[in-house]
């Protein structure tokens, strides 16, 4: 399992090779309505990396803010979907909710298996 440093530093980088592809092909996403969307929806991983990085940026320090990391991964992730087009900020914003939601949603089910879990000894 990846340590917090190691999956921030990983998210890092495919975010970065996300945008730069995004940013390279912006062109042609904004060519068609199909690709538009799929831009948005490219953009919405691009939340969910930055969301990450964030995450364990806070988990290492020992900082939280709460709502404040999603909002600005969203900024981020919009911002990005700007120098798109202007439809892929709004299919950005509903794949980032969604997803959002699932994470929330696998989250809690993780933390109820880890508190579930009888406390033994680890070998």
């Amino acid at each position: 399992m990846a340590t917090t440093g190691r999956s921030m530093i990983y998210s890092l980088l495919s975010f970065a090779i996300i945008l730069s592809l995004l940013e390279m092909y912006r062109e042609k996403l904004a060519s068609s309505e199909l690709l538009t969307i799929l831009g948005g929806f490219v953009c919405s991983l691009l939340f969910l990396l930055m969301l990450t990085v964030i995450g364990n940026y806070q988990e290492s320090t020992g900082t939280r803010t709460g709502w404040g990391a999603v909002i600005l991964a969203e900024i981020v992730a919009l911002v990005a979907a700007a120098t798109v087009h202007r439809v892929c900020i709004t299919t950005c914003f509903l794949f980032s909710a969604g997803l959002l939601y699932e994470v929330d949603k696998l989250s809690g089910m993780v933390l109820s298996m880890a508190l579930t879990k009888p406390k033994g000894k680890r070998h």
